[in-house]
């Protein structure tokens, strides 16, 4: 028998674009919902029934597409999933007619875009929660599974130190600014001209110094590593950038995860990804497939923290 569902904490924000739209207290809510859902799903099996999410994808997507849907669906609602892999979002109609239309049949849009102002677009003129489900400079669905994984691993996140190594991308931004929102220490290490944008530094490090935590840059990855409690890495080349691809292999080689580096951190590090891998190039699969890696645990765990997400948006 199961019993109804705890009292669900909600966010100020209408809508979740980059990491920054929730606080530090209701980052560490979130990661708390998550674990509690995770623990007891079927006490939630049916608190957002009736509700109903839309999935705009330009971009092509296991985890994230999969674990949205299986999140509506298990807390009692549903999603329906329009694939824009051929047709970006705006460009049969403004995004501002598509905003006013969706916002007319579903209770939150999910989307996953190659330029962030698409997310800002539909944002502007909805009336339902847009949650960006990766976009070109922001992935904070992702970064909700990892320090929910790191959480699971460590028991607490504030003062670990998270060193992301390669490049400064989307998962690299979220992953600092998260970082930043719960104490923290994150240091980013990558050779020049691939490190994350300037603006998006600048921030985590105001959010860090008021948080506990801290963020750090550097081309040493041998410094950059070393006592770190979790390394984590992701493709030399994200979408949309594969004509850098032969460049940027060269430039990252020196950073690739293999046995040495991991061993230049604590002896309890664990390896992160956010998947997919190209087993290889930025991790060799004797890291990927050591008893070291969590990166299925983070796969799992989008599934969970995704249910938070959509729970302490859609419960209000």
């Amino acid at each position: 028998m199961t019993t109804a569902a705890p009292e669900i904490a909600t966010l100020a924000a209408s809508h979740v674009l980059r990491d920054t739209d929730l606080t530090g207290p209701e980052w560490r809510a979130l990661l708390r919902l998550a674990g509690e859902v995770k623990a007891t799903p079927l006490d939630y099996s049916q608190t957002l029934r009736g509700r109903y999410a839309s999935m705009l994808f330009e971009k092509p997507s296991l985890r994230t597409r999969v674990t949205f849907e299986l999140a509506m669906k298990q807390l009692g609602g549903d999603a329906v999933f329009q694939d824009h892999k051929g047709e970006k979002i705006g460009e049969r109609e403004p995004a501002r007619d598509m905003a006013r239309n969706l916002d007319r049949w579903f209770d939150a849009v999910i989307a996953r875009t190659y330029s962030h102002d698409t997310l800002e677009d539909l944002a502007r003129w909805s009336s339902i929660p847009i949650i960006n489900a990766l976009s070109g400079l922001y992935h904070p669905c992702q970064a909700m599974a990892d320090y929910l994984t790191l959480q699971e691993r460590f028991g607490e996140v504030r003062g670990l130190k998270v060193t992301f190594v390669g490049d400064g991308n989307n998962v690299c931004h979220s992953i600092m600014l998260a970082g930043a929102l719960l104490g923290v220490h994150v240091t980013v290490t990558g050779p020049a001209g691939y490190e994350p944008e300037p603006d998006v530094v600048d921030r985590a490090q105001q959010l860090a110094s008021q948080h506990g935590g801290s963020i750090a840059l550097t081309e040493d990855f041998r410094e950059g590593v070393k006592d770190a409690n979790a390394i984590y890495t992701d493709v030399w080349t994200s979408m949309g950038w594969e004509e850098e691809t032969q460049e940027r292999r060269i430039s990252f080689f020196p950073y690739q995860v293999n046995d040495q580096l991991m061993d230049l951190a604590r002896p309890d590090a664990v390896f992160m990804h956010c998947l997919p891998a190209l087993r290889g190039e930025e991790v060799t699969d004797a890291v990927i497939e050591s008893s070291r890696s969590v990166v299925f645990d983070q796969a799992e765990n989008r599934l969970h923290a995704q249910k938070a997400l959509l729970l302490m948006l859609l419960s209000r």
